[in-house]
């Protein structure tokens, strides 16, 4: 089978467009949120490495749709869609979160949450007791847009899937912190999980 020169030149187009897709999804996922209480600007996707990004990806496991599962040694997290797929989010990892395995459940949500440094943070450092009143939500607060927070029979585990300020840390360990994610991501997390979704932690 043979293409003319004009053929080529007309079908270029849609092959460099077929190329470029996945690339144009992946800044889609990261664009301007003007509509945010606080906006959020783009972020650039060459300032993400390609396997931190959120995607849809296979993934063969025995868990039920709707299930978070944070695969801390991987720094990556999973929301079950069902039929051998899910959603991946690259995730950082604190001090806090490599301290929890095993099953939870979300027992609240909060956009934008206020944040008060736990006793051991206020222990360690001075800059933590100042805080001791609490912070309220906001572009600066180190819990960023959004947080589940894990429970346990009825019981807060004082552990958080939450966004960052510091978009930067994904994909590492960290001082201190749970899970964080980007605030891109997070937001959509949040916006697919419910009160009372199953999460589970697995470490290494």
């Amino acid at each position: 089978m043979t293409i003319s020169r004009r053929g080529f030149l007309i079908a270029l187009p849609l092959f460099v467009a077929g190329c470029s897709s996945t690339g144009l999804n992946s800044q889609t996922n990261y664009a301007a949120l003007p509509d945010e209480k606080f906006p959020l600007r783009q972020v650039p996707i060459d300032k993400i490495k390609p396997e931190l990004r959120r995607q849809e990806v296979a993934y063969e496991s025995n868990h039920a749709p709707g299930t978070i599962v944070i695969d801390t040694p991987a720094r990556r997290a999973y929301y079950v869609l069902g039929d051998n797929r899910a959603m991946r989010y690259g995730v950082g990892v604190g001090r806090e979160g490599l301290a929890f395995a095993g099953n939870a459940y979300i027992g609240r949500k909060a956009e934008w949450p206020s944040w008060t440094p736990t006793e051991n943070m206020q222990r360690r450092e001075e800059r933590y007791r100042k805080l001791a009143g609490g912070m309220l939500g906001g572009p600066n607060n180190p819990l960023g847009a959004r947080a589940m927070y894990l429970y346990r029979g009825g019981n807060d585990t004082h552990f958080r899937i939450h966004g960052t300020n510091q978009p930067e840390s994904i994909g590492l360990a960290m001082s201190s912190g749970c899970i964080r994610m980007m605030n891109h991501d997070v937001i959509d997390l949040y916006s697919r999980v419910d009160v009372g979704a199953r999460v589970v932690v697995i470490q290494a």
